[in-house]
């Protein structure tokens, strides 16, 4: 089975790893070329730099593939390219790009694509912290057949996730990188034996998620501290959850819901800093809640321990944040 692996973000790595490594060992399937998005520039110099799909292309062991495609849209030049290949089927986890139906026709298998859900529970771009956000109590991965509608084809295979409420996106990311290598190793080989079926979607249950912004990383102190710290756990890596300490803009990177009580708060004091917990961390007012936060930046300086970040704002207990 000759395959095309199309992928971009870290998320996706482990799994052309792996397929590599089948490659290498002359398993069931030739690892005929990779398709990433092109180099960007990154630092003070703007020196190109590779997606990490890209970077880790770069560093599989001789042979292991025969291309390195590197296309931000899949245009003519990036057809051109990869029908040279000749591949049976394409393989899809995070590339970033809609493929038309003629790319499609390329692959005489089609493509199958990896996707951080269980489908069709959260279609789109952002399944990962949207679970976090909703608090769900698991999550997963799916392996689904590529077509012309999002994340729509029918399922391959799946895995759940359970969740303890404490995963942050960095952290969940990292745990379905893993899991989603072996699950598509696992599809792939079913499926040059003949043991898959596909199972179609539940199209009345699909629900779906959109791309954020960096905007909605303000926090909002009306709403309960259950909420916020959903919101700081699910926009970690990005956008970060921030607010405003008077005129400086500062990030909540670590916090937790605080079951203690202190005194001087109350709902209407939303956003009011009442002191610390020597073992929590400092305990800011919600609409509903204490917050206790571990870890946190002003955007201009390095993050610190709660602690640390005390000891160099002393004016910061009793004040309201935005």
């Amino acid at each position: 089975m000759r395959v095309l692996f199309a992928g971009t973000p870290a998320i996706a790595v482990p799994a052309l790893e792996a397929l590599a490594a089948v490659h290498s060992k002359g398993g069931f399937c030739e690892l005929t070329g990779i398709l990433t998005n092109p180099d960007t520039a990154k630092g003070r110099r703007g020196s190109p730099t590779p997606s990490d799909v890209g970077a880790a292309a770069e560093r599989l062991p001789g042979g292991a593939a025969t291309a390195l495609l590197k296309h931000e849209t899949i245009d003519d030049a990036c057809m051109r390219e990869a029908a040279a290949l000749h591949a049976e089927i394409l393989v899809s986890f995070a590339y970033g790009a809609f493929f038309p139906d003629e790319f499609l026709a390329l692959f005489p298998l089609g493509g199958i694509n990896v996707h951080p859900s269980l489908l069709p529970k959260y279609r789109g771009a952002t399944p990962i912290p949207s679970a976090i956000l909703n608090r769900d109590s698991e999550t997963g991965i799916s392996v689904q057949r590529l077509t012309g509608d999002l994340d729509s084809g029918g399922l391959l295979d799946q895995e759940a996730i359970p969740l303890t409420g404490r995963e942050t996106t960095a952290s969940l990311s990292a745990v379905v990188a893993e899991k989603s290598a072996a699950l598509l190793v696992k599809t792939l080989q079913g499926l040059a034996a003949g043991r898959v079926s596909e199972t179609p979607q539940n199209h009345d249950a699909a629900t779906y998620c959109d791309k954020f912004r960096r905007e909605d990383g303000r926090i909002d102190w009306r709403q309960s501290s259950v909420d916020i710290d959903a919101r700081i756990r699910a926009f970690t890596p990005w956008p970060l959850s921030y607010t405003k300490h008077g005129d400086s803009e500062l990030y909540i990177l670590e916090a937790a819901p605080y079951a203690g009580t202190l005194a001087g708060g109350g709902a209407d004091g939303a956003g009011k800093a009442l002191g610390a917990d020597k073992n929590a961390g400092i305990i800011i007012q919600t609409g509903g809640g204490l917050l206790a936060v571990s870890r946190l930046q002003y955007r201009t300086r390095k993050a610190l321990d709660w602690r640390a970040f005390l000891n160099g704002a002393r004016n910061f207990v009793g004040a309201i944040l935005e």
